[in-house]
């Protein structure tokens, strides 16, 4: 970018400086003042043409990386935590819902319970925050 500024400033140069030998040289008293404007005129558009295609032409070299996946076994809920911890089904809803990625209002809205029930069931985990609970969820295989 700064080669191309310094290129286009150094041909506004010369042209100025082409101009002022021209106007000296006679030609002054021959041509028109709008010959020289339409010169000017035409040698920046090129100027501006030829400097917008090298800024759009820029291309960004990116390396394709393979992307290793692996496939998981088909997920077995742990039943046997779910008693353990005593989680209702409502509850288990809830836990998914959070692992969707819902937030508590909508959760709320779907399920049609108020707020504070959201929250209170999310707390069977002995966990303080919502990403805590789905974080556990995963961990005890309740959740996929």
């Amino acid at each position: 970018m700064k080669k191309t500024i310094l290129i286009y400033g150094l041909a506004l140069a010369g042209l100025t400086t082409l101009l002022k030998v021209i106007e000296y040289k006679f030609l002054v008293r021959d041509i028109s003042m709008e010959i020289y404007l339409g010169v000017i005129a035409l040698f920046f558009t090129i100027i501006g043409v030829w400097a917008g295609t090298k800024i759009i032409n820029r291309k960004t070299i990116v390396q394709e990386v393979p992307v290793m996946v692996e496939r998981q076994a088909e997920f077995v809920q742990n039943e046997a935590q779910i008693k353990k911890l005593g989680i209702s089904q409502r509850e288990y809803e809830v836990l998914q819902l959070m692992s969707e990625g819902l937030s508590n209002q909508e959760i709320g809205e779907k399920l049609f319970i108020s707020l504070p029930t959201v929250k209170t069931h999310a707390t069977k985990l002995d966990v303080k925050r919502r990403t805590q609970a789905v974080q556990r969820a995963k961990e005890l295989l309740l959740i996929p």
